[in-house]
């Protein structure tokens, strides 16, 4: 099967790492695709639209050359987007890996912690890109920042810039976002942290709880799971594919 992996606000293909390459590696039966937001990534020059429904239309477009079923693997709200495309086209997508994501189903202040949230208009407010970018993997990682993780970051930003407009944007629509409360789409298995500082964890629980879907806690790791702990996402990953 194809998997489409999608990252979270003003994130793109590039803040995966090597994960893609690892899940190639460890789950040779499938193929591993990395498709960007509008306005982020090979798309930065795109308008963003300020709905989760906009965005998806626009990511099922850049997909369209990938042959179904698909899997969806999303992060953050590359998860929103991933639910929302799952319910939007039930015979394409046959399998979901969400990842840390949230919905309207649950309160405000668990979809953005409160302490988080001064932290993050902070971010957005900080002037000069080498500032946001450590503040951005200070707030998403639970783990020592390496130098070179951090200068790839911002390596990213510089040749690929994400525009305030964007951010704006991605911001209006991960907030305003709800899912269909009819039925549950596709096969699929949501990750958490209890140390993500942005999401509380139950979140994930409270859509687990609502369709019945298979709910994995890590106990440390942060927001951006992938990078924290990735041999765990790999092993968590099986389950789904």
């Amino acid at each position: 099967m194809n998997w489409i992996l999608l990252r979270g606000l003003t994130r793109e293909r590039s803040h995966w790492g090597d994960l893609d390459r690892r899940l190639a590696l460890g789950f040779p039966q499938h193929r591993f695709h990395c498709i960007d937001l509008p306005g982020t990534g090979t798309r930065f020059r795109d308008a963003s639209p300020a709905s989760i429904s906009g965005i998806r239309e626009r990511v099922q477009q850049y997909a369209a050359h990938i042959p179904g079923p698909v899997g969806l693997l999303g992060l953050s709200m590359g998860g929103m987007v991933a639910l929302d495309w799952a319910q939007a086209e039930p015979e394409r997508v046959a399998a979901l890996l969400l990842i840390n994501t949230s919905s309207g189903f649950s309160p405000p202040w668990h979809r953005m912690r409160p302490a988080a949230f001064s932290r993050a208009l902070a971010v957005a407010l900080k002037p000069d890109m080498e500032g946001r970018e450590r503040r951005i993997l200070q707030l998403t990682s639970n783990r020592p920042v390496p130098p070179a993780l951090e200068a790839r970051w911002l390596l990213i930003q510089r040749q690929r810039p994400v525009t305030r407009r964007t951010a704006l944007a991605q911001w209006k629509a991960a907030a305003a976002y709800r899912p269909h409360p009819g039925a549950p789409p596709a096969r699929a298995l949501l990750l958490a942290s209890t140390g993500d500082r942005i999401v509380h964890w139950h979140c994930s629980r409270t859509l687990a709880r609502r369709w019945h879907w298979p709910l994995r806690v890590h106990p440390d790791a942060g927001h951006d799971l992938p990078m924290d702990a990735t041999d765990w996402v790999l092993a968590q990953f099986e389950a789904v594919a």
